[in-house]
C-alpha cells in the first residue's frame, strides 16, 4: 500500500481497527453470545440437530489486529457469487461457498463477518445453527467436524457493506464512488463484504461470479472467463497496449477510449433491470485483504509482457490518468521486475484506476487498485512489487509488515533510478542525514499496532535492504531476493526466515545488521 503524497506510506500511521475488550473476552471464552449487530442481523438460527464439543479459536491471535481471523480450520477456497447494485437500498446480496479443512476436531467454528444479514448457513449440505457477535459469525454444524476432514460451509447473506472509518487510517474497505464501488481492504476490510477467515495467515483460492447493472463492469482479481470489452485472457499485442497514445501515468492526456474486440458479458434481464455477469478465477492462494470486486464504468487495455504474462489495465474514463500510459507502465514494470525478483508469481497482472476519493493505492492481488488522486510510475512500481513481496510471499503476522512495505519501497527506489531519478544510494543517504526521530524511534521489524503503517516501516525498511545490499554486494543481494520469492512462493513468512535466507545465500552472518536496522531504536551505524 502507498499514500497519495507518494512518500511510500498512507498519510499518518495506521492503527488496529476494532475494539479489543469485547473480542478478547470472546476469544478467552472460546464461544459467542447471540446478539444483534447494529446493521440488523437475522436472529439466531436453530435448525434442529447441532454438534457439541470443542470450538475453534475466535481469533488468529495477532495482537496487531485483535479479534481478526479464526482458528481450527484452514480455508482452501472461496466461491463468491455476488450481486452488486450500487444504487439499491441493499447494495450487496451474496452466497459464499467456503471449502476448508479442519485442523482440529470442531463442534463449532467462526467466520469474520461485520454487519451484514445472514439468511441461511449450511455445512456439508445440512442446516447449521448460527450466533452473531460484533464481527463474528459462529457456526454450529449438525455433526462435529473431525480433524483433517474437508468441509463446505455455504452462507447466504445480504446488506450494504459499510466502509471502515478510522481516525488514523482513514476510510477503506467498501467505498462508494459516483458510479459504483471501490474495494480495498487492508488490513481488516474483507469481513465487511464476505464471510471469511480474515487474516493473511489463511490464504486460499478464489472464484468470483459478479452480477452488476448493465452499463457497469466488475473487475476482480485473477483471470476473467472473458475479458471485459471482449477477447480472451492473454490476447493483444505482447509488450504493447492497444491503440497506444503518448500519455504517461499521472498526467492528463491520451484518450481512454472504448475497449475493442468481441462483445462483453451477456446482458440478461432481472425483473425490469438488465444486468451483466462476469466470472474471475484466482489460481494462486490469496489473503482475504487482497480481494477486490471494484465496480464502475471502465475502459480497458489488454496485452501481454514480452515473457507472456497477460496484463489487464482498467481506468474510469473520468480519471486524469492516461489509460494507455498506465497500461504500458504495467507491462514494463511487470516484465522488468520479473528479471530482478524472479518469475512473475501469478497468472495475470495489471491495475485499476477508479474515481474513488481515497488517498491511497492497494496491492490487490494481480490487479492493484488506485484512487483518483493520480498515478505515477514509482507508485505503479510500488504496488506491482507487492505482487512478489506481500501477495505471493505474505506475512504470517502483521508485525512483519516491513517484509511487504520495506521491499515495495525499495523497489520504488530501483524503479525511480531507472526513470531518471536518484539512485538508491542517494535515497539512503538523504534519509540517513535528514530522517528525524520519527524514523529512528520506531523499529520497523516490530513497530507496534499504532505504527504498523508508520513511515519507518516503509523508509527504514527500504534502508534495511540497501544496507544489506551494501554488505553482501549486488550479485548476492538479488540472488537473496530471487531465492526468497522462489522458496516462499504462495506461502506465509517471517523476518527470521528472511534473515536465514540472506545468511544462507550470502554466506555471511547478518544478525547484527538486521538487529540494528529492524529492532533497535536510534540511527544505526553506517
Amino acid at each position: 500500500m502507498a499514500g497519495h503524497d507518494r512518500s511510500p506510506r498512507r498519510p499518518g500511521a495506521r492503527a488496529a481497527l476494532r475494539g479489543v475488550a469485547g473480542v478478547a473476552a470472546l476469544a478467552a471464552a472460546g464461544t459467542l453470545t447471540a446478539c444483534q449487530l447494529p446493521g440488523g442481523d437475522a436472529p439466531e438460527r436453530a435448525p434442529g440437530a447441532a454438534a457439541t464439543g470443542p470450538a475453534g479459536p475466535t481469533s488468529a491471535g495477532d495482537p496487531y489486529v485483535p479479534g481478526d481471523g479464526n482458528g481450527g480450520y484452514d480455508v482452501q477456497h472461496y466461491g463468491l457469487k455476488l450481486t452488486i447494485m450500487p444504487d439499491a437500498a441493499e447494495q450487496l446480496s451474496g452466497t459464499a461457498t467456503i471449502t476448508a479443512k479442519a485442523t482440529a476436531r470442531l463442534a463449532r467454528f467462526n467466520l469474520d463477518l461485520t454487519d451484514l444479514k445472514v439468511a441461511e448457513v449450511t455445512v456439508n449440505g445440512a442446516p447449521a445453527r448460527t450466533q452473531r457477535a460484533q464481527g463474528e459469525l459462529e457456526i454450529t454444524p449438525a455433526e462435529p467436524l473431525e480433524k483433517g476432514a474437508e468441509f463446505t460451509a455455504v452462507v447466504a447473506y445480504s446488506g450494504t457493506p459499510e466502509p471502515v472509518n478510522d481516525p488514523v487510517l482513514g476510510t477503506y474497505g467498501w467505498i462508494r464512488t459516483p458510479d459504483g464501488v471501490f474495494v480495498a481492504c487492508q488490513p481488516s476490510g474483507a469481513q465487511t463484504w464476505f464471510p471469511s477467515n480474515d487474516h493473511p495467515s489463511d490464504k486460499a483460492l478464489f472464484d468470483f461470479e459478479i452480477t452488476v447493472p448493465a452499463g457497469l463492469t466488475a473487475v476482480a482479481n485473477g483471470t476473467p472467463e472473458s475479458l471485459p470489452g471482449g477477447g480472451s485472457p492473454g490476447g493483444g499485442t505482447p509488450g504493447a497496449p492497444q491503440e497506444p497514445d503518448p500519455g504517461t501515468p499521472g498526467t492528463p492526456g491520451g484518450t481512454p477510449g472504448e475497449p475493442g474486440g468481441a462483445p462483453g458479458p451477456a446482458v440478461s434481464p432481472i425483473g425490469a433491470r438488465a444486468t451483466t455477469t462476469s466470472k474471475w478465477h484466482v489460481a494462486n492462494p490469496m489473503a482475504t485483504y487482497l480481494a477486490t470486486v471494484t465496480v464502475g464504468e471502465f475502459a480497458f487495455r489488454n496485452g501481454t509482457t514480452a515473457s507472456g504474462v497477460p496484463v489487464i489495465s482498467a481506468a474510469d474514463p473520468s480519471s486524469s490518468t492516461s489509460l494507455d500510459g498506465f497500461h504500458r507502465e504495467n507491462i514494463r514494470v511487470t516484465e522488468e521486475f520479473s528479471k530482478l525478483f524472479g518469475p512473475y508469481p501469478f497468472a495475470s497482472s495489471g491495475g485499476i484506476v477508479d474515481n474513488a476519493a481515497v488517498g491511497f493505492a492497494l496491492e490487490t492481488q494481480t490487479r492493484p487498485v488506485y484512487g483518483s488522486y493520480g498515478v505515477t510510475p514509482t507508485l505503479i512500481a510500488h504496488e506491482l512489487a507487492h505482487q512478489w513481496f506481500g501477495d505471493s510471499v505474505s506475512v504470517t503476522r502483521w508485525k512483519d509488515i516491513w517484509l511487504n512495505e520495506g521491499f515495495a519501497s525499495y523497489a520504488e527506489w530501483i524503479w525511480g533510478e531507472r526513470s531518471g531519478g536518484p539512485a538508491p544510494q542517494e535515497q539512503f543517504d538523504r534519509l540517513y542525514e535528514t530522517g528525524g526521530d520519527e524514523l529512528w524511534d520506531v523499529p520497523p521489524g516490530d513497530p507496534g499496532r499504532k505504527d504498523m503503517f508508520h513511515r519507518s516501516v516503509y523508509d527504514r525498511g527500504a534502508m534495511t535492504l540497501h544496507a544489506l545490499r551494501t554488505e553482501v554486494g549486488d550479485a548476492a543481494f538479488f540472488e537473496i531476493l530471487k531465492t526468497w520469492t522462489k522458496e516462499k512462493k504462495n506461502t506465509n513468512a517471517t523476518t527470521p526466515q528472511f534473515v536465514e535466507t540472506a545468511e544462507r545465500v550470502s554466506g555471511k552472518r547478518l544478525d547484527s545488521l538486521f538487529r540494528a536496522w529492524l529492532y533497535e531504536r536510534g540511527r544505526p551505524p553506517r
